[in-house]
């Protein structure tokens, strides 16, 4: 089963183009128009082993809001695609990644429903050209567009951008764990019997 997708989203604040394979190496080609964020997104891929497109064309010139959330909202609907009724797939995913000072949780699962929780607070106002507060903005829509339950801690850190970059590895890395598929779940890992 290929679990590869690809989405198109235009508004007047956004143009969207993003492909994703769940199943792939780490290849990258992400161009956002926001330097920071580019950088959190190409960390995501490689951590993630996920093959990821990304070209967003945003009014960046209102600042850069529409652009980093709008991409959750299809980053989201992507990974909802791709997870498809999620038979065989173990679902939860957790990491505990280390980023220099910054020590981050990452837990989520992909039951369906959507909430967001975050303890992490920045003492800077933006990392290069990205703000702080977009980190939970870009969460909020990748949790609500894909129908996952996702939770952040921070245990430690100082350093805004050390912190952003251990949510976006632990982040890749617990979604890694939660789309495995595991021979042994033979339809969907519920007491339901659906997701």
């Amino acid at each position: 089963m290929k679990r590869t997708v690809a989405v198109k989203r235009t508004t007047k604040e956004t143009n969207i183009d993003l492909s994703l394979n769940l199943d792939g190496s780490g290849i990258e080609d992400i161009s956002t128009g926001v330097g920071f964020f580019d950088h959190m997104l190409k960390g995501f891929a490689r951590h993630g082993l996920f093959d990821l497109t990304c070209h967003v064309s945003g009014d960046l010139e209102v600042d850069c809001h529409h652009t980093i959330e709008d991409t959750g909202i299809v980053l989201g609907q992507a990974i909802r695609e791709t997870v498809g009724d999620k038979k065989g797939m173990v679902r939860f995913g957790s990491c505990i990644l280390p980023m220099d000072d910054a020590l981050v949780l990452c837990s989520l699962d992909l039951s369906g429903r959507p909430y967001y929780v975050s303890d992490a607070i920045f003492s800077t106002e933006r990392v290069g050209d990205m703000d702080t507060q977009m980190v939970r903005e870009f969460f909020y829509a990748v949790s609500y567009s894909s129908g996952m339950n996702l939770h952040f801690k921070m245990l430690s850190g100082e350093n805004s951008h050390h912190m952003i970059e251990g949510m976006f590895k632990a982040f890749a890395k617990a979604l890694n764990m939660a789309v495995t598929l595991d021979p042994r779940i033979v339809d969907v890992l519920s007491t339901k019997g659906s997701l």
